[in-house]
């Protein structure tokens, strides 16, 4: 095998690392969310989806297949949607988050210069996350 095939492995292996980590902290926080309220379990278990998907198939088929979490991935990825709590919690969290980071924390993080263009960029980040979101099938249980 040459050398540039093995450097290409290695850091094949390492970013699949990356993904299956990313993943796996998402699925964590997205188990907790089904608990606790203040954490929107969908969007967690979607970042899981594909963070799995670019890792590992079989903790992407692990994922959809699972009694717990497949049926929040598999309603969205047929289009289904998701609970109008999810979204309630998702939007709720994001503008809190964006928000708290955007007025409050920046100002003590960034030169004067870039304040204003970082918090504009934020801010419309979560608009279009919020359009997003609202677009989105509602999804109603049966």
């Amino acid at each position: 095998m040459s050398k540039d095939k093995e450097v290409h492995r290695k850091k094949s292996r390492i970013i699949k690392g990356l993904w299956f980590t990313a993943g796996t902290i998402s699925l964590v926080l997205g188990a907790v969310g089904i608990v606790l309220p203040i954490l929107p379990t969908t969007p967690f278990l979607l970042a899981t989806a594909a963070c799995y998907y670019k890792s590992s198939s079989r903790m992407h088929k692990w994922l959809i297949n699972n009694k717990l979490f497949g049926e929040y991935i598999r309603n969205y990825q047929e289009g289904k949607g998701i609970p109008l709590k999810t979204k309630g919690t998702a939007l709720t969290v994001l503008w809190l988050t964006i928000g708290i980071s955007t007025f409050f924390f920046l100002e003590r993080l960034l030169p004067s210069f870039l304040l204003l263009p970082i918090q504009i960029t934020m801010i419309i980040i979560a608009a279009i996350i919020t359009i997003y979101l609202i677009k989105l099938p509602t999804y109603k249980k049966k």
